[in-house]
């Protein structure tokens, strides 16, 4: 009998060194190194001079720690926005920067103080603000490292940092634009403020967690009123901070709000309560508080109490009336009467519909006292922020009540046996006090400590002064938010609902570590210099030694002959970092110091938590100084969570480490995440999530090492003209064509995780599932010069040079791997610009015919599946199909839709639906189709048979 022959070597199988599996952690360091070798930005720099511009502005980070996962997401957005916009031919250059001022890093410095039980007081300044400065430059080198890992590409030997001299320098110049406009002033508001910190606290720097606080009921007598028989009795207030009631200085009723006055007797008779003045509809609130039987509201006590009504009436009644402070035996600022004032904002949503003022610790509370003080004020009584509490939270030593005690965020302090509620039961006026009142209470976002609304002397800038020219800062910013576009849409909103209702822009800080609030104030007037000679040569001082060229020592200097240094203060505040942030504008885009930048940015990309911070900051600098936004357009995402929705942290034990997972995974597994969640949302990472993600990946690279192989040894010698393709070649490039519309589409609108959709479902159901599969065929068993087989590989090529391109962006160092394997000497895959792609190949009749057909290769393989799980066949090479008369699109004959639907044959009959059974045909020994001209297994099909004579003359 004769052997059979092995035609393996008559086949033309695909042939790659890129190896199916990726080995990130390892291969992906050294192909960033050969990028630093390469300088890889500045050649693209090179590349692109001359080309329309595209600057995205990107937001400091804070240097103080390790980069984390939403860090990550970030600078991976940022990164697709840079390339893609230079994968369309634009010049996108991307200058990196961090923020370098401020609490979160002087707080890291005093932490190391404390551990050597230093002070950082009894530091000299210039020597406290050098370590914050080393501090910050160390971690501004961990995190760039790190970001650099991420692919990322930026000018990382050139970033911007709030630290260097110049941008100190310019934030002081456009502090004192500020200054000249007339857009300052000093003056004293209720801000929130830190007793941990010491500090006035941005809104940015606030979060708000759910505390129990304790909740106290204060009687306030009654002693003057147009209404008789108020007097003598008790007006009630309610409050959840039992420390403001030492700085109390009047009431505030609802001018619409039904008061009433009631006493209360019970049981035998002996017991009574009252007379109590409160808002009539909060009365059951406040007797269960009291403990005083309920009497209307179906209790089942059998002693109701008799309730006497001395009074009803309206809140605007009473005008005029005036209590005492439950304190005034201590004389002085507790023995002057206090006034009750019209309060539009006291509702009856809880409490008892009086509400307690005390101007220091309150907006509500300073607005209303300000608006009456001129009208009610006395000497003993200012009706104006008196001062009471300290920075650290304790009440200044020589306070009446009190005096040197604190701190009052103690909840020790504020607890119903604690210092203020025992004194006040002494005097009888505590009616009531439990420890158990759940609410959201404003934090420290740094120290994690309960902060409080404190009145000091602070800088503002005012939002609704008129500028001189008929604007206010506040209009201008809603103006400029008008013209910018958001992504997604909804940002407007949100960032214009803070512009629309923020107060004044607190511009001072009471610390050490930042910019100087550089200016004199005159020691008669009040008034702050205003010579443009002077602020030149503060500017220049600045420029010359830094933040320390703002020191006592430099005052005569800085104002020259002309004026007196003695009738000068020195202003030794800090600026709020969010303004050293927002000025980032000026010293990057504008300095000149980066050449290929340009202002205003295209775009500025955050977390949408800057919206109150960065974002708004750089809106209100820029319109304060220049009456327009520093950006056209602004993209926000989300945060965040772990694999169960949760918020991550350090506490829960549910963080994840992006340095972790490019050890673990590889950058690209990292950006395929970043990239294919719904970023404009919070989002989830965890491991199923990530296994997820990495078998994406997987089928990305498996489709680029298909074209490899299937493409060894092509030259466009084999180029195939698009007209002369066959019909499946020609609805592959349709497909590509609206591919590259959408992924166009894509960049425009920055919807990334559609791009990453796109090309992956293009590269796993278009390509592998479909064209790959019906092709692998005519690529293995064709001769080379077959017009189908160089058809196909004419697309293949096609391809190759579109998604290689196409991936770039997302898989930064899968896509550079792939292209030195094909061609290791044409420089760098991101070099390239987008793949052209002809739009007039999108055929709308040919896509809907092969729509049609593909519907029925799927019902093909449904009929077909129910065999091979059986085993009747091992694949669909072996079974015949029937499929309806009028299923298949019109033109194709039986032995096409054999080769499409990869069947032994294919009959088009009169049934409802396919029907598959198994092949009787024998298999070709080369090719494996069943073919009626095979007389036995393991011979040839006439097709094999001619290319194996060719083959074996060649």
């Amino acid at each position: 009998m004769t052997e059979k022959r092995d035609y393996k070597d008559t086949v033309f199988l695909p042939r790659t060194d890129f190896p199916m599996k990726a080995g990130l952690p390892q291969k992906e360091p050294a192909i960033l190194a050969k990028w630093q070798a390469d300088d890889i930005y500045a050649r693209l720099r090179d590349a692109r001079r001359g080309c329309e511009k595209f600057i995205l502005h990107d937001g400091p980070p804070y240097a103080n720690g390790d980069m984390h996962i939403g860090h990550a997401l970030n600078h991976v957005l940022k990164d697709m926005v840079v390339r893609t916009q230079t994968l369309l031919g634009k010049d996108a250059p991307f200058v990196p920067g961090w923020d370098c001022h401020g609490l979160p890093i002087e707080w890291k410095v005093e932490e190391q103080y404390r551990k050597q039980k230093k002070n950082k007081d009894e530091v000299p300044a210039a020597e406290f603000r050098a370590e914050c400065r080393a501090y910050a430059r160390h971690w501004v080198d961990v995190q760039r490292d790190q970001l650099k890992r991420l692919g990322t590409m930026a000018d990382w030997d050139n970033p911007y940092l709030t630290m260097d001299f110049a941008a100190e320098a310019t934030i002081v110049a456009e502090l004192l634009k500020f200054a000249e406009s007339g857009q300052l002033y000093r003056g004293a508001k209720p801000v929130m403020w830190s007793p941990v910190e010491k500090t006035a606290l941005a809104d940015a720097e606030v979060e708000y967690e759910d505390i129990t606080s304790t909740q106290i009921d204060v009687a306030f007598e009654i002693v003057e009123s147009p209404i008789a028989e108020l007097v003598g009795a008790q007006a009630v207030i309610w409050t959840t901070t039992p420390w403001t009631i030492p700085v109390n200085q009047a009431l505030a009723y609802g001018p619409d709000i039904d008061y009433a006055l009631k006493s209360y007797r019970w049981d035998d008779g002996t017991r009574k309560a009252g007379p109590f003045l409160f808002a009539q509809p909060l009365e059951r609130e406040l007797l269960e508080r009291l403990g005083i039987p309920k009497v209307q509201w179906g209790d089942d006590r059998s002693t109701p109490p008799q309730t006497r009504v001395h009074w009803l009436g309206k809140g605007s009644d009473l005008a005029g009336t005036k209590v005492r402070h439950p304190m005034h035996h201590l004389g002085g600022f507790f023995a002057a009467l206090r006034p009750m004032l019209p309060g539009e904002f006291v509702t009856t949503d809880s409490g008892t519909g009086l509400v307690h003022m005390s101007p220091d610790h309150g907006e509500d509370d300073f607005d209303l006292c300000r608006e009456y003080a001129d009208r009610l004020g006395t000497p003993q009584l200012p009706l104006r922020p008196v001062f009471a509490v300290d920075g650290d939270g304790r009440y200044r030593a020589d306070w009446g009540w009190l005096g040197g005690e604190g701190s009052v965020i103690n909840a020790k302090f504020n607890a119903p046996d604690g210092p203020i509620c025992s004194d006040l039961r002494v005097m009888g006026a505590l009616l009531s006090a439990s420890a158990d009142y759940s609410h959201s209470y404003p934090h420290s976002w740094r120290s994690k400590a309960k902060i409080i609304y404190r009145c000091t002397p602070q800088w503002f800038v005012p939002m609704d002064r008129d500028r001189a020219d008929g604007t206010t800062l506040r209009q201008t910013a809603l103006d400029a938010l008008d013209n910018t576009r958001f992504f997604p849409a909804k940002g407007r909103n949100r960032i214009g609902s803070m512009v629309a209702n923020r107060p004044d822009w607190v511009l001072s800080r009471q610390r050490a570590w930042g910019v100087p609030i550089t200016l004199f104030v005159n020691r008669a007037t009040g008034d702050y210099l205003v010579d443009a000679a002077v602020n030149q040569r503060i500017i220049a001082a600045v420029r010359e030694q830094g933040v320390d060229g703002w020191s006592a020592d430099n005052a005569a200097a800085l104002l020259g002959s002309d004026y007196d240094p003695a009738d000068y203060e020195q202003i030794t505040d800090i600026l709020d970092v969010w303004f050293d942030s927002g000025c980032t504008h000026a010293f990057v885009l504008e300095s000149g110091r980066w050449p290929d930048l340009s202002w205003p940015a295209d775009l500025y990309l955050e977390g949408s938590d800057q919206h109150r911070g960065w974002f708004q900051s750089s809106l209100l600098e820029s319109c304060g100084t220049r009456g327009r936004a520093p950006y056209d357009a602004i993209l926000t995402h989300g945060f965040t969570m772990d694999g169960k929705g949760q918020k991550m942290s350090k506490s829960k034990g549910n963080t994840i480490s992006p340095q972790d997972l490019m050890r673990d995974y590889g950058a690209d597994i990292l950006r395929l995440w970043a990239l294919s969640v719904d970023y404009t949302e919070d989002h989830r990472i965890g491991p199923e999530i990530l296994k997820g993600v990495a078998d994406q990946y997987r089928k990305l690279r498996n489709s680029l090492r298909y074209l490899l192989g299937a493409l060894v040894d092509y030259t466009d010698d084999e180029r195939l003209p698009v007209a002369d393709m066959p019909e499946l070649e020609r609805y592959v490039l349709a497909l590509l064509a609206r591919l590259d519309a959408r992924l166009r589409r894509c960049v425009a609108e920055y919807d990334f995780n559609d791009y990453t959709r796109a090309l992956t479902d293009f590269c796993n159901e278009d390509l592998s599932a479909f064209f790959f599969d019906i092709r692998k065929d005519s690529l293995y068993c064709d001769l080379p010069a077959d017009v189908r087989r160089r058809a196909y590989r004419s697309v293949l090529d096609m391809l190759f040079h579109a998604l290689v391109r196409y991936a770039a962006p997302v898989l930064v160092f899968t896509t550079e791997e792939a292209w030195q394997t094909r061609f290791a000497d044409a420089g760098s895959v991101h070099l390239l610009t987008w793949p052209d792609v002809d739009a007039a190949w999108d055929d709308a009749a040919l896509v809907e015919r092969w729509t049609a057909l593909r519907n029925l290769r799927e019902d093909v393989n449904e009929a077909i599946e129910p065999l091979r799980r059986d085993k009747i066949v091992r694949s669909s090479l072996a079974a015949e199909i029937v499929v309806p008369g009028d299923a298949a699109p019109a033109g194709f004959s039986d032995a096409a839709l054999e080769e499409l639907f990869i069947t032994a044959t294919v009959t088009q009959g009169q049934e409802d639906a396919v029907e598959a059974k198994p092949t009787d045909l024998a298999k070709c020994g080369r090719c494996w189709r069943h073919r009626p001209e095979v007389a036995e297994d393991g011979a040839l099909c006439a097709r094999c048979e001619d290319a194996v004579a060719v083959l074996d003359a060649a």
